[in-house]
């Protein structure tokens, strides 16, 4: 796959999520329901959405490091120590800094 192909892989994703944490930013900005056992329910799926949110927030935020190097022209290098990343690396994680080597 070239870089094209990946950076047009990125920026869909990065679209995906970012649709998604606006969904979740909404939600969890609803007015709470006035019944207490609602309440805690809500909650709980407030803390659920908060650590999806989190989660999702970094891979943007890979996501934006990996598209600077491919702007910076350093896409698939390692930044640790310089070797290409692997192909079938970059298939499974477009977004990743390191080669698997460094990775461990």
């Amino acid at each position: 796959m070239d870089i094209a192909d990946r950076k047009k892989l990125l920026l869909e994703r990065r679209a995906e999520l970012t649709g998604h944490l606006d969904r979740i930013e909404h939600q969890l900005d609803q007015t709470p329901n006035k019944d207490l056992e609602d309440q805690a329910s809500e909650r709980q799926g407030d803390e659920v959405l908060e650590a999806l949110g989190q989660t999702e927030l970094h891979e943007v935020q890979r996501i934006d490091a990996a598209l600077g190097r491919i702007a910076g022209g350093t896409y698939g290098i390692c930044v640790q120590c310089g070797e290409d990343i692997s192909e079938a690396r970059l298939a499974l994680l477009p977004d990743t800094p390191l080669c698997k080597t460094c990775a461990r």
